[in-house]
């Protein structure tokens, strides 16, 4: 395949089975991301002891909510663009993004698991003793945002894999001579 047919790259010249895949995982991502948002921003609790925690409290919480918007609005936005063969042509056009939404989804899991452990485990070195047995309908609703926030992880895991197949599937590989060839066999 040369550069020239590179730029008119088509998912239509994929199999039909990738093609679906990206779609359903592109849709699935929406609800995931979305009710992450819905249970992390609607999250709060009052201790009579203690007093009121809610979501806006932690800034690893705040930032789960924002990287989950932008990947319910980049799925929802890419999903439609597959589905309606709108800049489908140009393969790097969803690699990057799917590989920039991945990565900042393991940071903002990354952070609120952090949160997680320390809520359930405490830091005696630093004297924070665990808050879940105080709180605890709050750390199970983060539990579980946490949970769904990771099956949209593993849906955009997916996504830059098949993306990057489709980047990188347009050029052939380097072509060897028979003389390296046959050095290397030597």
């Amino acid at each position: 395949m040369s550069l020239e047919d590179a730029g008119r790259f088509s998912i239509d010249k994929q199999t039909p089975f990738l093609k679906y895949l990206d779609c359903f995982l592109r849709i699935s991502a929406v609800p995931l991301s979305v009710a992450t948002i819905w249970l992390t921003a609607t999250n709060q609790q009052d201790n009579t002891d203690y007093g009121k925690i809610e979501f806006q409290n932690f800034l690893g919480l705040k930032y789960m909510v924002w990287i989950s918007g932008i990947c319910a609005t980049y799925a929802f936005a890419s999903a439609a663009c597959t589905l309606l063969k709108f800049l489908v042509a140009k393969a790097w056009l969803f690699f990057i993004p799917d590989q920039i939404i991945a990565y900042l989804m393991v940071t903002s899991g990354a952070a609120v698991l952090e949160i997680l452990y320390l809520a359930y485990k405490g830091d005696r070195g630093v004297t924070w003793s665990e808050a879940c047995t105080s709180y605890g309908r709050f750390c199970s609703k983060v539990k579980l945002a946490l949970i769904l926030h990771f099956l949209a992880l593993c849906c955009f895991l997916a996504l830059a894999v098949i993306s990057g197949y489709r980047a990188f599937s347009i050029y052939e590989p380097p072509s060897v001579s028979s003389k390296e060839a046959e050095e290397d066999r030597a």
